[in-house]
């Protein structure tokens, strides 16, 4: 899958300080392989950072956070996520739009909790890289 638009997630452009591609408008391999698994990630489900690299068998967590950081606006970077589910700070609430409309399992914190902003309950959200929404196997 070809991408065109170079907008991250907080919209800024893979171009303002980031000199790492090819061509104008060509992502790094790297940035294209974590953006294709962001993609093949199912609606109601995440991985972490981790996950995505582990997944990839290259690169580690803040290496795929900084690929969703400057690229990540035309894939559904909300599904990529931290492993304890807390909420992308700054983009808290268009997260939690994106997770209700896809009815992501969430965790609602308590009224003594700062901010009441529910984590994402990655027991029941965390997706393996398998078929479909269950276990097992790799993306098609």
């Amino acid at each position: 899958m070809s991408r065109m638009s170079l907008e991250g997630p907080v919209g800024r452009n893979g171009a303002s300080g980031a000199n790492d591609s090819g061509a104008a408008g060509e992502l790094p391999p790297y940035a294209e392989a974590v953006l294709d698994v962001a993609d093949r990630i199912p609606p109601g489900r995440v991985m972490t950072y981790g996950d995505v690299a582990e997944w990839l068998g290259e690169g580690g967590p803040r290496q795929v956070g900084r690929v969703m950081a400057l690229y990540g606006g035309s894939a559904p970077w909300w599904r990529v996520v931290r492993a304890d589910g807390t909420l992308l700070p700054g983009h808290e609430l268009r997260a939690l739009g994106h997770y209700r409309d896809e009815g992501t399992p969430l965790r609602e914190r308590g009224p003594a909790a700062d901010g009441h902003v529910p984590r994402i309950d990655m027991r029941r959200a965390r997706w393996d890289g398998g078929h479909g929404d269950g276990a097992g196997g790799e993306p098609e």
